[in-house]
């Protein structure tokens, strides 16, 4: 009875198959996707553009220059040769653990003043910073109990003080510091 070798086209598609089953693992995109249920890949965090907030456009004023529009939002990320009339803020974030987020605005200007900006609903700072954390902050714990927690309490009955104790020794006077 004689074996048959095994090929080499055998064994380079058992290792071809193998590598894509193993590589295969790594191409997922959910974020919660772990390497073999202990490992967690490392996303990159991507940032584009300028983060914009609420309170940033609140400042914008008609008849502001470009120079003051860049001073409150800063600099756009696309700004046309071809539309000079028009501003493009875009913003886009994607960090491991948080929802990733995507936001456009438009700023119109009238020659060198800004006439208007067509803004999405923007978060304020605080909110902004709230939605790209990903940790959660810690529970505080109570330093103090209400009047109701405080009448369950069981009574304490507190010992007299101790008595000062009597001075032990022979008395001794001393002279006075200066003469009289």
């Amino acid at each position: 009875m004689t074996a048959f070798p095994s090929s080499p086209s055998r064994r380079t598609c058992a290792v071809l198959l193998a590598a894509t089953a193993t590589l295969g693992a790594c191409s997922t995109t959910a974020p919660q996707d772990r390497l073999f249920g202990l490992v967690t890949p490392y996303r990159m965090e991507v940032v584009q553009g300028n983060v914009v907030t609420r309170e940033q456009v609140e400042r914008l004023r008609p008849g502001m220059t470009r120079e003051q529009v860049v001073a409150a939002l800063g600099s756009p990320l696309l700004a046309s040769v071809f539309h000079a009339e028009r501003w493009d803020y875009v913003f886009t974030i994607r960090r491991q653990g948080a929802e990733p987020q995507r936001r456009s605005i438009v700023v119109w200007f009238n020659g060198d003043r800004f006439e208007r900006a067509e803004v999405p609903e923007l978060p304020s700072e605080r909110e902004f910073v709230a939605t790209i954390s990903n940790v959660r902050p810690a529970a505080v714990p109570r330093l103090q109990l209400s009047d109701a927690e405080i009448a369950k309490l069981p009574a304490t009955t507190r010992p007299p003080a101790p008595a000062a104790p009597e001075p032990q020794g022979p008395a001794r006077s001393y002279p006075p510091l200066e003469p009289r």
